[in-house]
């Protein structure tokens, strides 16, 4: 039973997905994801970028509905994901696709290409006599051929098997693909093809991707809003060419500074990642911050908005613009 207060708010009809305070701990003890919030737009390709072990992938597979988080919600055009079961799961799931980091391991290597796109449109209740034409039609979408959809997994290379990866997810007319490192084992020409090809696929189809990525060089030629993580928490989102241009948190100039081609000087962190086992106190990065002061051990501070959409978690905030005031005549 809702208490009514979401219906007293009126919803944001851009707002496609929704996490929000989303933590995660493991058997382990590890806190994967730690009070996470992330909004994904109608059409719009959402980049999240980290170093390995920032909980990127698991924030993913939360927003997919793959892992039930310990705390927080998911919500997907407007419905908890908590709160479905059955037929509208189902009918979800459709909507929500993954292209996996490695399509030789995510393709069946018994089935034909034709037979693992088949797979995902029979499960979605897609009739027989429409299949053919439609894995032809999704092929010929993805840069591929007929005559490839009756080979196996290991008759085609890395790029040929990725394109497969993404007709597969395209299948049921999604509205939401995540890409979790869905081009990190390619080479930059195969890349580049690639995400060109997404870029034209979400033109066409106005479908939205949430985009996982340890590859800055990557996240940045693709995404039209970046969110940043470091050991299982959001520091810095916002539009990618804002980011790019005035990186607020100093986990973010580090990266950028490690970009080839930005021109920045290269800021090299001390220390080694900390362990999600046991993270520092207060704020996790304080331990390889070059401006960390003593209250950073205190709390980890909360996402402060800088300018509209740009916020970070740090002390060390450029302040906002003031308005300008209208000088007496």
């Amino acid at each position: 039973m809702s208490d009514g207060t979401a219906a007293e708010m009126p919803a944001d009809p851009t707002v496609l997905l929704r996490g929000e305070h989303l933590t995660k701990t493991f058997g382990n003890g590890v806190r994967a994801v730690s009070d996470v919030s992330l909004t994904v737009h109608r059409g719009e390709t959402l980049g999240v970028v980290g170093e390995s072990g920032c909980g990127k992938s698991t924030t993913g597979k939360m927003l997919l509905g793959l892992l039930t988080p310990d705390e927080g919600t998911v919500t997907f055009d407007g419905r908890p994901l908590a709160e479905l079961g059955g037929a509208e799961l189902r009918a979800v799931r459709a909507r929500l696709q993954v292209v996996p980091q490695n399509p030789q391991t995510s393709l069946n290597p018994r089935l034909t290409v034709r037979s693992s796109i088949e797979f995902n449109l029979r499960a979605h209740g897609i009739p027989r006599a429409e299949r053919g034409p439609r894995v032809l039609e999704l092929l010929e979408r993805v840069g591929l051929t007929a005559a490839q959809s009756v080979r196996f997994p290991h008759e085609l290379s890395g790029g040929q098997l990725q394109r497969v990866a993404i007709a597969r997810a395209l299948a049921t007319s999604p509205d939401l693909v995540v890409c979790d490192e869905a081009v990190s084992a390619l080479d930059k020409s195969v890349q580049a093809q690639v995400l060109n090809l997404l870029a034209d696929l979400q033109a066409e189809t106005g479908v939205a991707f949430l985009f996982i990525s340890h590859d800055l060089a990557v996240v940045e030629h693709i995404s039209d809003r970046v969110a940043v993580m470091y050991l299982g928490r959001v520091v810095e989102v916002g539009p990618a060419k804002r980011l790019w241009a005035s990186p607020q948190h100093p986990y973010t100039t580090a990266l950028l500074s490690a970009t080839p081609g930005q021109g920045r000087q290269r800021i090299v962190l001390s220390g080694e990642l900390p362990s999600p086992a046991n993270p520092p106190s207060g704020c996790g990065f304080r331990t390889r911050c070059p401006v960390a002061e003593e209250v950073c051990a205190t709390s980890w501070p909360p996402l402060t908005e800088v300018t509209d959409g740009h916020a970070a978690a740090c002390i060390h905030l450029s302040p906002r613009p003031e308005p300008a005031v209208p000088v007496p005549r």
